[in-house]
């Protein structure tokens, strides 16, 4: 059970902190819709999606599978940006780039408590699991597969003819990351980035 809300409360910090920098970033570049809606708040019943924060995350783990999860997308209208193209990239990489900040902060806090040699005491317990869950999060987002984040990016990075064509594939993506989970190889891909990540942290 302590390590099930070692992991439980870590991915719960950090998904909900991811989507509110998307929507924090997305406000400060002219589109209000997530303040609007009442998303711009730690209160995690804001956040909270049924399947892809608990039911999904508690199956992997029980499986022992990679865990991974999302909270309730914030609503961003890329159209109310000041530029949508540019901007947009913006929006999606703030997600990430909370990840990877709160793993450079838990890390920071795992080394002050010991490390590796106090990874059975509670902080450091927690602050192993925040730094890979930040870290899986990261890279898994970071994926060039829409409607991931990394899809975003790239989307507002590629010349309009191709950002279309890639744009038009966004409604099979998550078809494929759970395709790519389901034979095995959403770890393989996943595995080598986040070890080198990790190993740099910890």
């Amino acid at each position: 059970m302590i390590t099930f809300l070692a992991i439980g409360f870590p991915l719960l910090m950090a998904v909900i902190l991811h989507e509110l920098a998307h929507g924090y970033v997305a406000k400060w570049n002219g589109d209000p819709t997530a303040e609007r809606a009442g998303r711009l708040t730690l209160n995690p019943i804001a956040h909270v999606d049924p399947i892809g924060t608990i039911v999904l995350p508690g199956l992997l783990y029980a499986t022992g599978a990679p865990i991974f999860g999302w909270a309730k997308p914030v609503p961003v209208h890329f159209g109310n940006l000041r530029d949508p193209q540019r901007d947009m990239v913006k929006v999606a990489a703030a997600g990430p780039a909370t990840n990877l900040v709160l793993a450079l902060a838990f890390a920071a806090l795992f080394h002050a408590v010991g490390g590796f040699d106090a990874r059975t005491s509670l902080t450091a317990l927690l602050a192993l699991a925040a730094v890979k869950v930040n870290v899986l999060l990261a890279v898994l987002n970071l994926m060039p597969i829409l409607p991931l984040d990394g899809g975003r990016i790239l989307v507002g990075l590629l010349p309009r003819p191709q950002a279309l064509a890639l744009s038009r594939l966004e409604p099979y993506g998550m078809m494929i990351v759970f395709g790519l989970l389901a034979t095995g190889m959403l770890g393989k891909i996943l595995w080598p980035i986040e070890n080198l990540v990790l190993r740099t942290l910890l």
